[in-house]
């Protein structure tokens, strides 16, 4: 049955095919037929070839994974069947009207067609990220992405004394005079050694008697190529960034050399050269930064987060290197380890420490004492550089996990053959372990015994398995994006609790199942993969899932720590776009169905 005029009128009004010319919608009608479809019929079944692209006009399709699981309930003005056919595939999943339903069916022909020629078509149903710059050119970059926002500034009536303390506390080589009226000069400490040291201007006089008045500015939509021309010739190394009479930012040269110098390297080698917590503190309050400019140049989520964590395990590593110059040699061997996002190789913006102190069983009680001051030691300088104290406790400081190698393997034998809800938890968190600093045999024994013990008790590992489907993906009942209710993230969803970790605890599964010795979540996913635990297509559906959530939470991150805001990872779904949120959601899905494979006990998945 060929499509009416009212049923054109129909398909002009669903996106994409909205972006149609009359001539190509009337050339994609005639090519169309109507489908009706009774409640309780199969539209298609596991295995069945797919044949054409599937639009409801009317009525309600129920979409199902091979476990049974609903994954998606659709109503009028969704498609589905194009997974399919884009893979070139049969179908994965199983189509069933739950009420009379009308459709329009696109011949798989005519379906390609319109993606070869139509952009917009081809953008909606293409489910890869958009493609993102592979290198930063400053030269052409916004004075507003590199500026700092919201710099120093003083009342022109404020006291040269005022002015010179504040600059001294904040460690800045300027502030900028405004009042009400809007932005009047900069002091530079150039003004200060000359025109009160040398020329002997009075401190307690008014700091806009030594401001140069005036000064030379550019606005935020010019280009970091002004900057650069103006500061050589010129000879000046601040430029006020100014939108009509409003200071907005300010560009210095230190600005411009971090811009063009600033890497994880250079912060590695600074975090291993420094005497103190308090050096340190120098180096890693510029992570914000780097993790944004990891983002705008295109580094993949996983190069980023690996860069960051390099950062922390050196600085682990150097603050034991001090805590054994203060505290003397140790008395025993002993292995400083992290677990959580460290021990993952995937911390981001918001970084908490999970440690702990695998001991040599030579120890005595005589030596705990030292352990226990090495463990302060350590503990306290990340938190004074930034990485905050576990609010679970699950740091070396507890007794707890500072203990002898004999009393670490008596503790996986007891999560592992009484699986209570703690152990769970705690093994969970251990098996992620990961060697920091220290003597690295103390662990290679462990995480084989460990890897062996758990897989082959079908106890422990389903209980592994329910405590890992305890993350659920945030999908509504018609599988939209699902927000939290209340609150102070209300209207929100957790890209960590409700997007990463569901994957992080999937993956932890496959290596727990498979004794495979990767920590990190990709390489896990990878190694499953190599192992037949999942199949490649579910492999590659589970990873390009893992990729689109895992970035997505970077660049809001980063999208914050440009705004001056703290990163956090609840994102509002209402600032992305259409696109973004499609993609999202089709993210989502793929992790709901491999949990749903995952508590089915299926194996390879498809």
């Amino acid at each position: 049955m060929p499509l009416s005029p009212e049923l054109i009128q129909f398909l002009a009004s669903v996106h994409p095919y909205d972006s149609l010319s009359d001539a190509d919608l009337s050339s994609l009608a005639a090519s169309c037929t109507i489908s009706e479809v009774p409640a309780g019929e199969t539209v298609f079944a596991i295995g069945d070839a797919i044949g054409s692209l599937y639009i409801i006009i009317a009525g309600e399709v129920e979409i199902v994974d091979e476990t049974g699981v609903q994954l998606s309930l659709l109503g009028p003005r969704n498609s589905f069947g194009e997974r399919a056919l884009l893979r070139g595939d049969e179908a994965s999943r199983r189509a069933t009207a739950t009420a009379n339903t009308t459709m329009i069916l696109v011949p798989a022909p005519i379906f390609f067609d319109l993606i070869g020629m139509h952009p917009r078509v081809a953008k909606f149903f293409d489910r890869r990220r958009p493609p993102r710059p592979h290198r930063r050119d400053l030269g052409t970059m916004a004075v507003e992405q590199l500026m700092t926002p919201d710099p120093a500034a003083c009342s022109p009536d404020a006291t040269v004394r005022a002015a010179a303390e504040r600059m001294h506390e904040s460690r800045i080589s300027s502030i900028c005079i405004c009042d009400d009226r809007g932005f009047h000069g900069i002091v530079t400490l150039r003004d200060m050694n000359g025109k009160v040291i040398v020329r002997g201007a009075d401190p307690a006089g008014p700091v806009s008697s030594i401001m140069t008045q005036d000064p030379l500015t550019l606005g935020p939509k010019a280009l970091v190529t002004d900057v650069l021309h103006l500061m050589v010739e010129r000879d000046i190394g601040h430029v006020p960034i100014v939108d009509g009479d409003q200071l907005v930012g300010i560009v210095t040269q230190t600005d411009l050399t971090r811009a063009q110098a600033m890497t994880s390297a250079d912060l590695v080698g600074r975090v291993a050269k420094a005497a103190t917590p308090g050096e340190m503190v120098r180096a890693t309050r510029e992570i914000p930064q780097l993790l944004v400019q990891l983002i705008e140049t295109g580094s993949r989520h996983e190069v980023t987060t690996r860069l960051i964590t390099d950062i922390a395990d050196t600085a682990t590593r150097r603050l034991l290197t001090l805590a054994e110059a203060e505290l003397g040699a140790p008395p025993v061997p002993y292995l400083w380890l992290a677990c959580g996002s460290q021990g993952r190789q995937e911390q981001t913006g918001v970084s908490d420490q999970d440690n702990c102190l695998i001991l040599s069983d030579e120890v005595s009680e005589g030596d705990m004492p030292y352990f226990e001051s090495l463990a302060k030691f350590v503990s306290d300088g990340l938190d004074t550089i930034g990485y905050f104290y576990c609010p679970g406790d699950m740091m070396a400081t507890n007794p707890r996990w500072r203990q002898p190698l004999a009393v670490w393997q008596s503790y996986f034998r007891k999560w592992i053959d009484t699986p209570n809800p703690e152990a769970q938890m705690l093994a969970s968190v251990m098996f992620d372990l990961r060697p920091i600093g220290g003597d690295e045999s103390l662990f290679d024994g462990l995480q084989q015994e460990t890897l062996k013990a758990a897989s082959a008790n079908s106890i422990f590992t389903a209980h592994m398995v329910a405590n890992s489907l305890k993350h659920h993906p945030p999908l509504g009942l018609l599988r939209g994006l699902a927000t939290i209710r209340s609150g102070e993230y209300r209207n929100q969803i957790d890209l960590k609790h409700n997007g990463v970790v569901p994957v992080t605890d999937l993956a932890r599964i496959y290596a727990l199942r498979g004794r495979l010795l990767p920590v990190n979540t990709r390489a896990r996913i990878d190694a499953a993969i190599d192992a037949r635990l999942l199949s490649k297509s579910g492999g590659a559906d589970l990873m390009d899932a893992y990729d689109l959530i895992a970035t997505m939470r970077l660049e809001h991150q980063a999208t914050q720590i440009k705004a001056g805001k703290a990163p956090d990872n609840y994102l509002d779904p209402a600032t992305l776009s259409d696109f973004e949120r499609s993609h999202l959601r089709d993210a989502f899905v793929v992790v709901k169905t491999m949990q749903s494979a995952a508590g089915s006990g299926k194996g390879a998945l498809a």
